[in-house]
């Protein structure tokens, strides 16, 4: 029988990893050192399947991208590659990608992860920020790269991972390193819980783009607790872990790093995910375990491919608001309990709450061993977390929580307190057994007259209508009364509801201030950034030009 609270053996796994490391190093500090321990698991299963590219059917040993990464690891000194530079990763989910990310680590080289649909000015940005020494890329980006870089005013290598470029390539990078030097090969050393592992790409809490400082020992211990609930088996606690998650993402991350430690397999694509892609790795290699947004079970589940979800074990959703009733959903189709909405964010470096078992309903979960927490009321600063069921903003601390936002200090200042407090900007509340619940974005609150909304508690009343796929709630100005409350409908293929339909059910369900005074939006898609979340500020600029009913 599965236990009802949350069970250790991931924890003590990794200190077992670890410890055998230290006493082969003899430095104590190693035990976070992210590099040693990859190295260190490569080399103790050398023939394990490590990764597959379903899109190619593709697979490769840990042995190979252990002699590969290496290889690539003695090129960047050769580049001159210090610790503490950065370098930029951008691209599909190839078998190639995770080869400079592991290079990488073993040198306390930082990698900043970067999406790769970025045009020339997200690019110019996002170099003007992390100052790359050297940018890997898909060979179609070079001119894009190129541009970026002569507005940022900022010089680097360029590097692809395609053949047949004039620029320099991953396999040339790593083809004349001689074989006495792998052999001789060591990480560098270095403080873990200082020095960066990873800048990783958030809108923060303030909206406007900027790299989460992610330590090596913030990542080892935020991202561990991904896996606490997959029960006492460890190493290979699942079989295979499908990553669906675009390089930028903290998720692609906890599974580049995790999968070599606990000799689980990697399933990606190096084909451009989508629904039909998603249910075809499903069907063919039966993934028992994944991290994902809800969006991509939504889109599954409205294709006409069929799906058979009974080989996950484990679904993580994530990303964005998780309707309960897609977990009652995905519980039934793929005959498990074991499905849970996570909430976390890059700046904790992953989960902030974990779940017990079976999970309570709605509930993002309880607090976990390695955070401190405080509900902070947004208006009088009063801390009200002794208070049950009282809204307030989550602040979190503790060891694995960033190190600030990088050449950033002010908008560090503005997230970090000085004594070390990271303000989330999401209002949650905790009920009379410390589950605690989401209730949304600070700056997403709509105020009616002196009332504030919720726009996730009206979504998930509209989302109960039996015709509504995917419903955005928004706000449009009003010079007497604030926001009007807007509804954005998707509906589900098929279907036609009302904008009356829709108004009724909200009617019903929620008190007057929270009313769709603003009318009903019906969409065949919405918007979608980079990330794969709804663009916000693009829908609710188009709902002010388009006819609401």
């Amino acid at each position: 029988m599965p236990n009802k609270t949350g069970y250790d053996a991931i924890h003590m796994y990794l200190s077992d990893v670890s410890s055998h490391l230290v006493a082969k190093t003899g430095i104590p500090t190693d035990r976070y050192h992210l590099g040693k321990i990859l190295l260190h698991c490569f080399q103790d299963d050398p023939d394990f399947i490590l990764q597959i590219d379903g899109a190619k059917d593709i697979t490769e040993t840990a042995g190979s991208v252990l002699d590969r990464s290496v290889r690539c690891a003695i090129a960047f000194k050769k580049l001159g590659l210090e610790k503490g530079d950065v370098i930029i990763l951008t691209g599909l989910n190839h078998i190639d990608l995770c080869i400079p990310y592991y290079a990488a680590l073993y040198l306390g080289v930082v990698v900043a992860a970067i999406d790769p649909t970025f045009g020339v000015n997200e690019l110019r940005d996002a170099f003007t920020i992390t100052k790359p020494k050297i940018i890997f890329c898909e060979g179609n980006k070079t001119d894009v790269i190129e541009k970026a870089l002569k507005c940022a005013e900022l010089e680097a290598k360029i590097a692809v991972f395609s053949e047949g470029n004039e620029f320099i390539t991953l396999s040339k990078c790593i083809m004349n390193i001689d074989d006495n030097a792998v052999k001789e090969f060591r990480p560098s050393d270095f403080d873990p819980e200082e020095t960066p592992a990873l800048l990783t790409s958030t809108s923060g809490t303030t909206g406007l783009p900027k790299a989460a400082i992610l330590t090596h020992k913030n990542l080892f211990i935020g991202l561990s607790y991904m896996w606490l609930s997959l029960g006492s088996k460890f190493p290979t606690p699942t079989n295979i872990i499908l990553s669906v998650s675009p390089i930028q993402w903290l998720t692609a991350t906890f599974v580049k790093l995790f999968n070599p430690i606990l000799k689980v397999t990697r399933l990606q694509s190096s084909a451009i995910m989508n629904p039909e892609l998603f249910v075809h790795l499903v069907n063919k290699y039966k993934p028992a375990y994944i991290i994902t947004s809800p969006l991509t079970f939504q889109n599954a589940l409205a294709s006409n491919d069929k799906c058979d979800f009974t080989c996950f074990k484990s679904i993580l959703l994530g990303g964005l608001p998780v309707s309960p009733d897609l977990v009652d959903k995905l519980k039934e189709l793929a005959q498990t309990e074991r499905v849970y909405s996570v909430y976390g964010m890059s700046e904790i470096s992953g989960p902030a709450l974990q779940h017990n078992f079976p999970a309570v309903k709605g509930s993002c979960g309880q607090a976990a061993g390695h955070l401190e927490y405080r509900l902070v009321d947004p208006d009088t600063k009063e801390d009200v977390i002794s208070k049950a069921n009282t809204p307030g903003e989550l602040w979190l601390r503790g060891p694995s929580v960033f190190k600030g936002y990088y050449n950033d200090p002010e908008m560090t200042a503005k997230t970090l307190t000085e004594d070390g407090w990271f303000m989330t900007g999401d209002i949650l509340y905790r009920d009379d057994y410390w589950h605690f619940y989401f209730v949304d974005r600070i700056k997403s609150l709509l105020k009616y007259k002196s009332y504030q909304i919720s726009p996730s508690e009206v979504e998930a009343v509209i989302k109960k209508h039996p015709g509504v796929l995917h419903v955005f709630v928004t706000g449009i100005p009003d010079e007497n009364c604030g926001d009007l409350v807007v509804a954005c409908v998707i509906p589900k293929p098929g279907s036609k509801p009302s904008a009356q339909e829709i108004k009724d059910i909200v009617k019903e369900s929620l008190s007057d201030s929270k009313q769709l005074r603003g009318g009903v939006v019906f969409f065949k898609e919405f918007p979608i950034t980079s990330n794969l979340k709804i663009n916000k500020k693009k829908l609710q600029d188009m709902v002010l030009t388009m006819d609401r009913e």
